[in-house]
């Protein structure tokens, strides 16, 4: 791995060789005592949440289940004819699925794709991502991403054989470093990882600060992935930019998403990478031999919503953006210090004004003794940063708030009566 906050080169010795491990190194998910890999950060805390009898505010999961017309399209896909077949569906995805996917950018963002070269189906973002980075993440090169991050770039990074270096977003509002980003490319760079709308900041990039990234990306001759599936949860004025609406991204960007978050149906893993030709047939070319494909039904269902979201949009919005506020205030009242995102399922929290404990040992008590799941921000980070004592990242816990209300609450009087 390598530490870039000052820029200098700082390899980690105990990097381990196998692919295997370096995957989970690289996602902080390697225990080097007993050269095993741990389960992710996501499943060790809802695991520890469950054992405990915690409310679960770590892993990014909704109470609510998707739309019912589109869990009634797919299953009416599964049992009679009306559907595609419950065989291999083809391996870049459904043709009504990829005309979907190309209408609803055109819809939403007046982004033209062709849906025959220019869409992929992938299963889950998280393939996407993976067969995105396989494809050009070059080995010995190195991959500029922003910190906290999405533990699958890390994993990937590594397994791709190069090395992830990082340009830190900052409290309160996380926007993108232009100039740190500009001073951490180099000759070496083979590709930048962005995320907008962020995981877990909840930060929303916006159009110039996008355009800023793809002249710099253009300039490196660096391949940009923008993974944006919390494209459809913003707050507020807050807008999406997709990557592939600016200027000159055709040349060098390629985007992903899902249905996960958009619909809250994580479990279908239905998900899409678009960008030019050329570069979707180079991820075709890695995609193809992880799934090949998979789930003919959720793709079609996928499709009709995506086609007409029957208003589905704004009233998860409305509703994630109405629990953001009273998550925000509960968190204040605890004496916790929130910081409000303009989009996603999450809430980052700086622990410091209650205790001087780092937040991965915060965490570790408040499943235990509050009853209350969270996920430590260092997890998503570098080990440099997590030995930083210096970093705010440290001492930062991300809390969900696409939960009911009710559950919530409860969760909130725990840490409130806890903390007091």
């Amino acid at each position: 791995m390598v530490r870039n906050i000052d820029g200098d080169h700082d390899y980690d010795e105990r990097m381990p060789t196998p692919p295997w491990a370096r995957a989970a190194a690289g996602a902080n998910t390697y225990d080097h005592t007993a050269e095993a890999v741990l389960p992710t950060v996501y499943e060790r805390t809802t695991a520890a949440a469950m054992s405990a009898g915690s409310i679960n505010l770590g892993q990014g999961f909704p109470d609510g289940e998707g739309p019912l017309w589109m869990r009634a399209a797919a299953a009416e896909a599964i049992t009679t004819d009306a559907g595609p077949t419950n065989q291999y569906p083809p391996g870049i995805g459904l043709p009504v699925f990829r005309e979907a996917v190309a209408a609803h950018q055109q819809t939403h963002y007046g982004v033209e794709l062709d849906p025959d070269r220019q869409v992929l189906f992938t299963t889950g973002a998280t393939e996407g991502i993976a067969a995105s980075i396989l494809s050009f993440a070059e080995p010995g090169s190195e991959v500029v991403a922003f910190e906290p991050w999405y533990d699958s770039y890390g994993a990937m990074v590594a397994l791709a054989g190069a090395e992830l270096r990082t340009v830190p977003l900052e409290a309160p509002d996380f926007r993108p470093d232009i100039v740190g980003l500009r001073a951490a490319v180099s000759e070496r760079t083979s590709m930048i990882l962005l995320n907008s709308p962020h995981n877990p900041t909840g930060a929303v990039f916006t159009a110039d600060e996008m355009a800023e990234i793809v002249t710099i990306a253009r300039q490196a001759g660096a391949v940009v992935m923008s993974d944006e599936v919390y494209e459809h949860l913003t707050f507020d004025v807050s807008a999406h930019t997709p990557v592939l609406s600016i200027p000159g991204s055709e040349d060098v960007a390629v985007a992903v998403s899902s249905v996960g978050k958009s619909f809250s149906l994580t479990g279908w893993k239905v998900g899409w990478v678009t960008g030019s030709p050329a570069l979707v047939n180079c991820v075709r070319g890695v995609k193809q031999f992880l799934s090949f494909t998979s789930a003919p039904a959720y793709q079609w269902a996928t499709a009709q919503g995506l086609q007409d979201d029957r208003g589905f949009f704004a009233q998860n919005q409305e509703q994630l953006q109405s629990a953001r506020e009273m998550v925000m205030s509960g968190l204040a009242a605890a004496g916790l210090r929130p910081h409000r995102p303009a989009a996603g399922y999450f809430i980052l929290a700086d622990i410091s004004p209650v205790t001087d404990k780092s937040a991965a040992d915060f965490a570790a008590e408040l499943v235990e003794h509050a009853g209350v799941g969270a996920i430590p921000v260092s997890a998503l980070t570098l080990p440099s940063t997590q030995q930083d004592p210096g970093s705010a990242l440290n001492y930062m816990l991300r809390f969900a708030f696409c939960k009911n209300e009710p559950v919530l609450e409860r969760a909130l009087t725990r840490l409130s009566s806890w903390i007091r």
